[in-house]
């Protein structure tokens, strides 16, 4: 067991010099995790629900649908669009994906925002459940100084300081006469390009709006155009009175919006926008058949957009399970023209996967990446405790062992159940110093899974024969 555990940690620190390429520090390194984030880690983790910040302390593995969706980001960057689906089971880490994926991008300049479908927020819907996703993806709107969401306002008063800086660069300051006319000038000239696309007119004359409060400062006019980018006004009349303007946001019409930010932001100093999109197996639940479809036809017209070049600065990732991708009847590919744009060719298989295909289905993480992850786990707990870590490789290596040996684990067991179990091992081994690591390992509640003693036809999935006695 010790041979095997030293070849499982050679192994794991290849992993984890990988991990780092892609972003996440080495355990090697043994990065202090500030106490604020290693608490937010463990108790999320422990609860199941994937952290919002410090995820690349525990990033491993993954590495080629990383590089796959930054090589997005560069496209989206250059003024291109694109659209994936990281298609994973429950606790698969599709969800830990996007969120690195949205850090990543905030770190290089795109403004995020992300949303999760439930029966009240779909795409689609004849109860404002579309205007719901676009109400829910504004309020998360996220860049790299406001990484929590809500930064509409921080970013509308950013491009407003740039604007008013260029002008200042151009030689008219401030006390000049002419600077308001001048500011104003050049953000009708940068609005402009707007007023081709959806919409457009009456999305630039609302910038040029904001602008107008902005320098006259009356919040409550500030107020009510960012209400209106928010999509709060209920009715074309509530808008007039308000605003002057006479359209708001619908159910209809808010990817339109959407794609009118992506352009807009790029042009106030952002490299674009990145849409993430999570459950999509709430709109498989949808019961009613008609529903559903116009759900997916909306999917459909996203993704057109984004392969034919129509949208522009708009990146679109969209998480669910194999089920709401690859159910014929109640699925994305239970709409005919979306299961004939998605299905995978003759020649991608197993270990010859297409990472440029429009979906991403997730691998299992192998024993070496989850031994990396665990030892990670265990370096953040005990440095937020301030206790000496008490677990060796061997241990770690034997928990593992225990975890994977379930029957039916290389199909069914997830990162999200191994990691509640490991946290739970930490926890209980601090708040009981008397109780020794092999005794907790070895305890009737935890051995379940290890096959009878002498029982050597046990069947033993390769994949994780290194954890083997």
């Amino acid at each position: 067991m010790n041979d095997m555990a030293g070849n499982t940690t050679q192994r794991a620190k290849a992993i984890a010099r990988d991990a780092g390429a892609a972003g996440a520090p080495s355990p090697g390194a043994a990065p202090k995790v500030p106490k604020r984030i290693a608490a937010t880690l463990l108790n999320s983790l422990k609860g199941g629900v994937v952290p919002r910040i410090g995820l690349p302390y525990i990033t491993v593995g993954r590495k080629d649908e990383i590089a796959a969706l930054l090589r997005d980001l560069e496209l989206v960057s250059d003024g291109g669009a694109s659209f994936r689906f990281i298609v994973g089971a429950y606790g698969s880490g599709k969800s830990f994906l996007l969120q690195t994926i949205r850090n990543h991008a905030m770190g290089n300049g795109f403004v995020v925002a992300d949303a999760d479908l439930s029966p009240e927020r779909r795409l689609q819907g004849t109860r404002g459940q579309g205007l719901a996703t676009y109400r829910e993806l504004i309020r998360n709107l996220a860049t790299k100084t406001k990484p929590e969401g809500g930064a509409l306002t921080l970013i509308l008063d950013r491009w407003v300081s740039g604007v008013r800086a260029q002008v200042v660069e151009d030689g008219v300051f401030p006390d000049a006469p002419d600077f308001s006319e001048q500011v104003e000038r050049r953000i009708y000239a940068q609005v402009q390009a707007l007023e081709e696309m959806v919409h457009g007119f009456d999305f630039a004359r609302l910038l040029a709006l904001y602008y107008r409060a902005h320098a006259q400062g009356d919040e409550e006019l500030k107020s009510c155009v960012v209400k209106w980018f928010r999509g709060e006004y209920r009715t074309k009349t509530e808008a007039r009175g308000e605003l002057g303007v006479n359209i708001c946001i619908t159910d209809d019409d808010w990817y339109e919006y959407l794609k009118l930010f992506a352009a807009f932001l790029q042009g106030a100093g952002y490299a674009g926008l990145i849409v993430c999109i999570d459950e999509l197996v709430n709109l498989c639940k949808i019961p009613n058949a008609v529903t559903r479809q116009y759900n997916y036809e909306k999917i459909l017209a996203m993704y057109n957009d984004a392969m034919q070049g129509k949208a522009r600065h708009l990146g679109i990732i969209m998480g669910g399970t194999p089920q709401s991708i690859e159910d014929r009847r109640r699925g994305v590919y239970s709409y005919e023209a979306l299961r004939s744009r998605l299905s995978e060719g003759r020649f991608a298989r197993e270990g010859l996967r297409d990472m440029m295909a429009p979906v991403i289905r997730l691998e299992p993480l192998t024993a070496e990446e989850l031994f990396v992850l665990v030892e990670k786990l265990a370096a953040i707990h005990a440095g937020y405790f301030g206790y000496d870590q008490r677990l060796t490789g061997d241990d770690l290596a034997e928990f593992l062992r225990i975890e994977l040996g379930r029957v039916g684990a290389s199909t069914l067991i997830t990162p999200r159940e191994i990691i509640r179990d490991f946290i739970e091992l930490l926890d209980i081994l601090y708040q009981n110093p008397s109780v020794g690591v092999s005794e907790l390992l070895k305890s009737d509640s935890f051995t379940f899974a290890q096959a009878p003693v002498g029982d050597v036809d046990a069947p033993v999935d390769e994949k994780y024969a290194e954890f083997t006695i």
